[in-house]
């Protein structure tokens, strides 16, 4: 993830590869920004002086730049998700956002630039929720929707997943029978390199999957 030039390196990772903590420089990049040109970038609400408020699926986060905390009113969601991993993908977000649209082509990740990050420990793990799901796609259309996922008509069951309003992932389900194995296909909007880099693609896959199940 890009770390403000001058500052600090980027955060540690815990031995299976989970993002910790918020670096205190993101909040001292954020801190400089022009409130209304942020949200306006980020495609959040402005809550002058100094707080935005941003969807992340189906949730609202207030982010406080003054008290330098993300918070969320649904308690629920924090028992669901890795706080730390929310508060540091909500700020890479903010910090990196570009004001460019959706080129509305989906890609996988050999058309990702830095398609070669996503091996050995960063290969995207669709095991668990093909366990979950595979052979249960009205499950899966269960828990995409009540992350406010958008039906798409693809492969069995399909969904348009927004973590972040710039930022969707798509999530292709093919349910297992006699004769195929379940498959499951998480893709991505081009754009999605004009905002984050390699590790925080991989972070919010994470992050989504396993609020998925």
């Amino acid at each position: 993830m890009p770390v403000p030039k001058g500052k600090q390196k980027p955060p540690a990772r815990t031995a299976d590869g989970t993002l910790i903590g918020v670096p205190p420089a993101y909040w001292e990049a954020l801190e400089k920004k022009n409130l209304d040109l942020l949200c306006a970038v980020a495609l959040a609400d402005a809550q002058p002086p100094a707080a935005l408020r941003l969807t992340f699926l189906n949730h609202s986060l207030v982010v406080d730049i003054r008290r330098r905390e993300v918070t969320c009113a649904d308690e629920s969601f924090w028992l669901a998700a890795d706080r730390s991993l929310v508060e540091l993908l909500v700020l890479v977000y903010l910090l990196n956002a570009k004001p460019r649209g959706l080129a509305g082509e989906m890609i996988g990740v050999p058309q990702l630039k830095d398609a070669l990050f996503f091996q050995g420990p960063h290969l995207l793990d669709t095991g668990a929720l093909i366990r979950r799901y595979g052979h249960d796609a009205e499950g899966f259309r269960t828990a995409a929707g009540r992350l406010a996922g958008k039906a798409l008509d693809m492969a069995d069951a399909a969904f348009a997943l927004m973590p972040f309003p710039r930022i969707p992932l798509y999530y292709l389900l093919w349910q297992g029978d006699e004769e195929f194995e379940a498959r499951l296909s998480i893709l991505f909007d081009r754009s999605i390199e004009h905002h984050f880099a390699a590790d925080a693609i991989w972070g919010t896959v994470n992050l989504v999957s396993r609020l998925l199940l």
